[in-house]
């Protein structure tokens, strides 16, 4: 009830892929009981997710604030793009995370109108996993292991006003003056709690290395991370 029709229809639709901590797939469910509280608590709605973090040739990330109508953690602003693969064939691929790339692919192109030719996935750097927990209110909430999706590219944005707010691009000192304004409270902003803790585990030490070309060198997917 209340629930953005858009909103709604992909929460029922969409058929998240299951898994154990280790990143086993154990099974399938609906986007909205993946994100009830109560099934995270329960320990039954733990799935697979990617964050998108892209750069320009000028090694700016591209950040985008959720659209008012989400569900879980409306208005904040996070990395480029945050969502899940699906249970279905071409996103399940496990060899080399296509499965995922796919996806990330897919959803550029659903929230931000980036165009698949701009992002092959072949061009995705896949760096981690990390596996965490966050509310999002009394009702809503994340219990995802979060694949970390690095690309540069110079892309054609047409943001999808159903999923995005607003855009825009920065380097690490606005990123950080950004981070200050958030801490402080100022101007009502708030960070998605994945991106922050992507940002306070990896992302700078990653933007070095996506400025010097040498991003294999931070790869690292045997590891799954915890973070709290």
């Amino acid at each position: 009830a209340g629930m953005d029709a858009v909103q709604r229809r992909l929460m029922f639709e969409d058929e998240c892929i299951l898994v154990d901590e280790n990143d086993r797939v154990v099974g399938h469910d609906s986007k909205y009981n993946c994100h009830l509280w109560e099934n995270i608590l329960k320990g039954n709605a733990l799935h697979r997710a990617f964050s998108v973090f892209l750069f320009n040739s000028k090694h700016e990330l591209l950040l985008q604030q959720r659209s008012a109508t989400k569900v879980t953690f409306p208005l904040v602003w996070t990395n480029t793009c945050c969502s899940h693969p699906l249970y279905r064939e071409s996103e399940l691929i496990h060899e080399d995370a296509l499965g995922v790339r796919n996806a990330a692919q897919r959803k550029l192109f659903d929230e931000l109108g980036i165009p698949a030719e701009d992002v092959p996935v072949d061009q995705f750097s896949t760096l981690g996993r990390i596996l965490y927990k966050a509310p999002s209110d009394g009702k809503w909430g994340e219990h995802e292991l979060d694949y970390l999706l690095f690309i540069v590219r110079d892309v054609s944005v047409n943001p999808n006003p159903d999923e995005v707010a607003d855009i825009k691009y920065v380097n690490q000192d606005e990123l950080k003056e950004l981070l200050r304004k958030a801490d402080a409270g100022e101007e009502g902003l708030k960070l998605s709690p994945w991106f922050r803790l992507v940002v306070d585990n990896f992302l700078f030490k990653w933007w070095d290395h996506v400025e010097k070309g040498t991003l294999e060198e931070a790869a690292d997917m045997k590891a799954i991370h915890k973070l709290t």
